[in-house]
């Protein structure tokens, strides 16, 4: 497949060049936009949405349950549809615990601290929730300390399990774009839960509906699984995708276009166009890479995208100030790089 046919190809399987109605049908098409910086992952399902969506219209699906943060793969925060998150967790928490062993031996946290845990903030979880910083108030008062990332490998660990999840915003006053969560009970926040014929199949044909063209090795990277579990989902998922070129799957159907492939993005840090593939160089200069990231602080910067390459990166702080993207090629829009950028700042309110 030629560069410039995959990375069209790719702007509308990512919703970019075929936005969404709303930023629910966003997440639904994408299933798991990584999301460890709240805003950034919010932000995720607004570049992917038609017209001018606010970081409120995605509070309000956080608000209204149609959307959840969770630890759903490659232990690491992900926004996903409510509905989906346990037959997901059916597919990668297995892998996820396993990799996570070594460390919680480390932290002292076994099944029997995460029963007492459970028990702690069980009822707190299911009267409305509680922050954070309430539910690790809730196991130092019982006796677990949370100190030393303790306390956040056990909310992972609760989370993975899928006895928590994070729900509505936790409101910090008028016109603040909260950065924060309440936890919830699952089994108790989320009214309704998809379970798919044969859910790593499933997985697989939601990853290639949102991501591809891509790879069985990319769909590996993206999911946390191992790379024979990555192509046992493909061989199962038979002819719910097609091979648009030699290892390279596609969804059956894209979703209509509307934009031109070359429209600028402001896409936010972690984003899922840059950052769910085994091979980035596709629509990053390998050159580039180490000032994209990730960094030795494990960041991935926001990044500026045109013509499905990525042409520079900026700051959500700085952009919400009106300040400008760092281009990193002269030949690069300056105006459709603002003019991206002006679409996060109505985002966030600015």
């Amino acid at each position: 497949m030629d560069p410039r046919g995959l990375l069209a190809a790719r702007l509308r399987s990512h919703r970019l060049t075929a936005p969404a109605a709303t930023v629910v049908g966003a997440a639904t098409h994408m299933l798991a936009v990584q999301s460890q910086d709240l805003l950034a992952g919010r932000w995720a399902l607004g570049a992917r949405a038609k017209g001018s969506p606010t970081v409120d219209a995605v509070d309000a699906a956080f608000e209204s349950g149609q959307l959840v943060r969770a630890w759903t793969q490659r232990g690491t925060l992900h926004i996903i549809p409510a509905r989906d998150l346990a037959w997901v967790l059916s597919v990668t928490a297995a892998r996820q615990q396993q990799q996570a062993a070594g460390r919680h031996r480390a932290l002292g946290i076994d099944d029997a601290v995460l029963d007492v845990a459970w028990r702690v903030v069980g009822p707190s979880a299911r009267d409305g929730g509680c922050t954070r910083a309430e539910t690790f108030a809730l196991w130092r008062a019982a006796g677990i300390e949370p100190g030393g990332q303790r306390g956040i490998h056990l909310l992972f660990a609760l989370c993975v399990a899928g006895l928590l999840c994070q729900g509505p915003i936790q409101r910090t006053g008028p016109g603040v774009v909260s950065r924060e969560q309440r936890f919830v009970a699952a089994d108790g926040w989320i009214s309704e839960s998809a379970w798919p014929d044969d859910p790593l199949a499933e997985l697989f044909v939601r990853y290639i509906d949102g991501h591809g063209p891509a790879s069985v090795r990319d769909f590996a990277w993206w999911s946390g699984l191992t790379l024979g579990a990555a192509r046992q989902a493909a061989e199962r998922a038979g002819d719910r995708v097609r091979e648009v070129d030699e290892g390279l799957f596609a969804a059956r159907q894209a979703p209509r276009r509307s934009l031109d492939e070359t429209t600028a993005f402001a896409l936010p840090a972690f984003d899922e166009y840059y950052i769910s593939y085994a091979d980035r160089t596709r629509v990053c200069d390998p050159d580039l890479l180490d000032a994209v990231g990730p960094g030795k602080n494990g960041m991935v910067r926001p990044t500026i995208v045109e013509s499905g390459r990525i042409v520079g990166v900026w700051s959500h702080a700085d952009a919400a100030r009106g300040a400008p993207a760092e281009l990193f090629d002269s030949s690069a829009d300056d105006a459709a790089a603002a003019s991206a950028l002006t679409r996060f700042a109505r985002f966030v309110g600015d």
